[in-house]
């Protein structure tokens, strides 16, 4: 069986973790309906519901076995969830942030490459392993409601 998934951050193309997603066919770009709100978690970006924002990402076709790779990446059930929304290739997951919100940055363009390209340090930062604040030992279990605007890159 296969899915398609919809990813905004550090799978896309060219960027740290897209390796998980090799052999998997890129079906298109995409840029979801503004009703979203893309957080900065650090090393790397968190999407979650109920904003007004269209984020930009990418939609690739997985098997059953890159669906678990990315679930694993995710820590899927836990710090991410996943829903689906629309594309213009059929429905896809996409995986959505359920951790802490409250004081973390907004990307306000929904464009991860876009603030990542504004000279962002901490990018290397993202690729996961077990020191990673998506370890369930080093995160706090509170999920609270305030988020933060960031300034994006001119021009």
């Amino acid at each position: 069986m296969h899915h398609r998934v919809f990813v905004y951050g550090t799978l896309l193309r060219g960027e740290v973790n897209h390796d998980l997603l090799d052999g998997a066919p890129l079906l298109g770009e995409h840029r979801t309906e503004p009703r979203f709100t893309l957080l900065l978690l650090g090393a790397y970006p968190g999407l979650i519901g109920g904003g007004r924002t269209a984020v930009f990402g990418e939609v690739y076709r997985v098997d059953e076995a890159g669906l678990l790779r990315l679930d694993r990446l995710e820590d899927y059930p836990r710090l991410y969830d996943r829903g689906q929304i629309p594309t213009p290739y059929g429905r896809a997951w996409v995986y959505l942030y359920r951790g802490r919100i409250r004081n973390r940055p907004v990307i306000g363009s929904g464009d991860w490459r876009l603030h990542a390209s504004n000279g962002n340090p901490i990018r290397s930062a993202a690729v996961r392993g077990w020191r990673d604040p998506k370890n369930p030992s080093r995160r706090r279990a509170a999920t609270e409601d305030r988020v933060t605007p960031v300034a994006e890159p001119s021009g």
